[in-house]
C-alpha cells in the first residue's frame, strides 16, 4: 500500500492506494506517506482531491477498493456514493434505504469505519432534522466539507 499526504481545507489528507485501486484515506499525515505521488493512480487520485477541494470536482471517478465490511457497513457504503454531492440524508433515511429502518445507530458505525472518508462522502450523512452528530475526522471537517459542497452546488444551480 502507499500513501501520498495533500495538504487541503480540512489540513494534511492521506490517501493510498494498492496499485490498482484507492483502499483508505486518513486524516492527517499517515507516518509513511510521501508528498509526491509515485504512481499513476496516486497522481490521478491526488489531482482528484485537490480539484474536489478547490470546488471543481463533485464525482470521484477513481476505483475504490472496500475489501472488508459485513454486508450491512457496504450496503451502507454504497448508499453513501448515492447521495448527491451537495445533499444530506439523515441516518434514519439510509438506514430505511439499506432495508432496516430501525438501524440507524447501525448507519453511525458503518459510517465511522468508513475506509474512504470524503471519496466515500459519509459526511454527507446527518442526524435527524440536519443535526451534525458524529464525524471521524471532527465536526469542524464534516462542517467544511459540507460548506465547501453546498456553495459549489449553489453556484451551479445559479449558472
Amino acid at each position: 500500500m502507499r500513501w501520498t499526504v495533500l495538504d487541503s481545507p480540512i489540513g494534511e489528507f492521506s490517501v493510498a492506494t494498492d496499485g490498482t485501486s484507492i483502499c483508505g484515506t486518513h486524516f492527517g499525515r499517515v507516518e509513511s506517506a510521501t508528498e509526491e505521488p509515485d504512481d499513476v493512480l496516486s497522481r490521478q487520485v491526488v489531482a482528484e482531491l485537490r480539484a474536489y477541494f478547490a470546488g471543481e470536482l463533485t464525482a470521484f471517478t477513481v476505483a475504490v477498493s472496500m475489501p472488508r465490511g459485513s454486508d450491512f457497513e457496504r450496503a451502507v457504503w454504497r448508499e453513501m456514493t448515492r447521495i448527491p454531492y451537495g445533499e444530506t440524508l439523515t441516518y434514519g433515511e439510509v438506514a430505511r434505504l439499506v432495508g432496516d429502518a430501525g438501524a440507524a445507530r447501525a448507519v453511525g458505525v458503518a459510517c465511522n469505519r468508513n475506509p474512504v472518508p470524503v471519496i466515500v462522502p459519509c459526511h454527507r450523512i446527518v442526524g435527524a432534522g440536519g443535526k451534525l452528530v458524529g464525524f471521524g475526522g471532527g465536526l469542524p471537517r464534516k462542517v467544511t466539507l459540507l460548506e465547501l459542497e453546498a456553495a459549489v452546488a449553489l453556484r451551479h444551480a445559479w449558472s
